[in-house]
């Protein structure tokens, strides 16, 4: 016995020596000064180019889908250089990498001319940017603000270990707005995978670019965000930059745009259509209602009172009850024991259930993969169909509207988007995953749109493109076993395992699936 508690004591004395150096503490009171998004700006350049189409269309605002990556990039590009007034970008991930470093030259050129730049980024991805980032903060124009931040900047594993409730709950929310006018909001985080600029990976992604009333909507929301009590200035956290830190951002900056494969890059941005329409005054959007949803930011405190946060009753009220047809595209897809039976019901009373997720060997995040396997079944036995896409998925191209094609011609593609359709009618776009994380612990947003053109775009891909290149989900004639059915000019291939996953990742998924992880995923 004596034994045993001597091991056990010296395991007890190893971790906590492990998580010591993460008790670190947050600034008690740190010093925000308060701001709002500015409200006239209608006299600025993108307020007087929008003003004879935003008369034409009163009360609606103007739609235009970004599926193409280098499109997705092109349009925060080209954003950042022409506002005059306001940058407010809001992401849950900003890579340090080709993309990353560009739009935050974008933003940093932005503010030399003038623009008052916020930048809010959850601090769970900044690992290796604290130096990029003091340095921006510290330009007179540039505020960045850290989203539910770790204390200790330099052991976030001991950090994460000691103060787990708080920090497991991450800002998801992701948006881009210039001078009040123009917004992004969507899947899209910022890094080279999600714009095409990966040779190696490529995110499957949508997003919508927005004028009109719910423009203000998005900064609205931002500006909740940024005045909350999880969104730590950066001075308060990072040590001040010194001069030498500034010069070797701006050198590095400079040698970024000397890269043969950067220039190769922005090349192929500046040849998309979406640029060519800018440049030729004629970006065609789609005339819509169209709201924000979003979770309130006091969802991550301890606190709060969880069910008053939440946007997911929000965005079904939003949605409406669907009557003939419901298509659901997530690439994290759990849906838990009650939204299984919620659309087990719908499918059986008749309404047409339609999901797009990833498929094992596409997602980028396994355990996800086996919160999801086990409510595949009861899905099928109610009618609903189901699609997984095939990893390196890439339809043919087409005009840039309707393109998903592989961001950059990346070997390997993951479905990223998230986007629901009801009734070929409404349409939802933002950063929610229909998955325990997005709805009860991680903050989102996105846009409703009531766009029956929309819609029916989507509803379209679904019937016409999705078939191709992705596996359909099936239950085995005669058996009660799931079959994955893919498709070709020629055939039907039936495979009884998880198409081109591995045996171990296959009995990995298995193992996890026994863990009690639902709520994590």
């Amino acid at each position: 016995m004596q034994s045993v508690l001597r091991i056990f004591s010296a395991v007890a004395l190893g971790a906590w020596l492990l998580v010591l150096p993460g008790c670190a503490m947050l600034p008690a009171t740190p010093e925000r000064q308060p701001s709002t998004a500015f409200t006239s700006t209608d006299d600025t350049a993108l307020g007087r180019e929008l003003a004879p189409e935003l008369a034409a269309h009163p009360g609606r605002s103007g739609i235009l889908p970004l599926i193409d990556a280098e499109e997705a990039f092109a349009a925060r590009a080209a954003l950042a250089k022409a506002a005059e007034r306001s940058l407010d970008l809001q992401y849950y991930i900003w890579r340090n990498d080709t993309t990353g470093q560009l739009l935050f030259e974008a933003a940093w050129d932005a503010a030399e001319r003038g623009v008052r730049v916020r930048i809010l980024v959850d601090d769970n991805n900044t690992a290796g940017l604290d130096g990029t980032l003091a340095v921006l903060d510290a330009h007179p124009r540039i505020d960045v603000r850290l989203f539910n931040p770790f204390a200790n900047r330099g052991f976030r594993l001991g950090a994460f270990v000691l103060d787990f409730a708080r920090l497991n709950r991450r800002m998801h929310n992701k948006s881009f707005t210039a001078d009040n006018q123009v917004t992004i909001v969507g899947g899209r985080n910022v890094g080279d995978e999600y714009y095409g600029a990966n040779s190696r990976l490529g995110f499957q992604d949508l997003d919508v670019a927005a004028v009109g009333p719910v423009v203000r909507e998005v900064s609205r929301e931002f500006d909740l965000y940024w005045n909350s009590e999880a969104a730590y200035p950066a001075s308060s956290l990072l040590p001040p930059p010194t001069a030498d830190d500034r010069a070797r951002l701006l050198a590095q900056w400079t040698q970024l745009h000397q890269l043969p494969e950067t220039q190769r890059y922005l090349e192929a941005v500046r040849q998309t259509p979406l640029i060519r329409d800018v440049n030729e005054h004629r970006v065609r959007f789609e005339w819509a209602d169209a709201r924000v949803v979003s979770d309130l930011p006091s969802k991550v405190q301890p606190d709060a009172d969880r069910e008053a946060t939440l946007m997911f009753p929000l965005l079904k009220e939003a949605m409406g009850e669907p009557r003939r047809e419901l298509d659901l595209v997530s690439p994290y897809f759990v849906p838990g024991q009650d939204g299984t039976q919620e659309l087990a019901a719908l499918a059986r009373s008749g309404v047409k259930v339609r999901v797009l997720t990833n498929s094992l060997a596409a997602t980028d995040v396994s355990a996800v993969h086996s919160g999801y396997a086990r409510y595949r079944q009861t899905l099928l036995e109610a009618g609903a169909v189901i699609y997984e896409l095939k990893p390196g998925a890439a339809p043919p191209p087409r005009p840039a509207e309707e393109r998903l094609r592989n961001p950059g011609g990346s070997s390997a593609a993951s479905l990223h988007a998230k986007t629901f359709g009801v009734d070929r009618a409404r349409i939802f776009v933002g950063s929610l995953n229909l998955d325990p994380r997005s709805v009860r612990l991680n903050t989102e947003m996105g846009v409703v749109i009531d766009s029956p053109v929309l819609a029916q775009r989507l509803a379209e891909e679904i019937d016409k493109v999705v078939p191709a290149y992705a596996y359909e989900v099936r239950l085995a004639k005669p058996g009660p076993h799931i079959v994955w059915v893919e498709r070709d000019a020629q055939r039907e291939t039936v495979y009884d395992t998880e198409p081109g996953a591995g045996a171990l990742r296959r009995i990995w998924v298995n193992f996890l699936s026994l863990l009690p992880i639902e709520w994590l995923l």
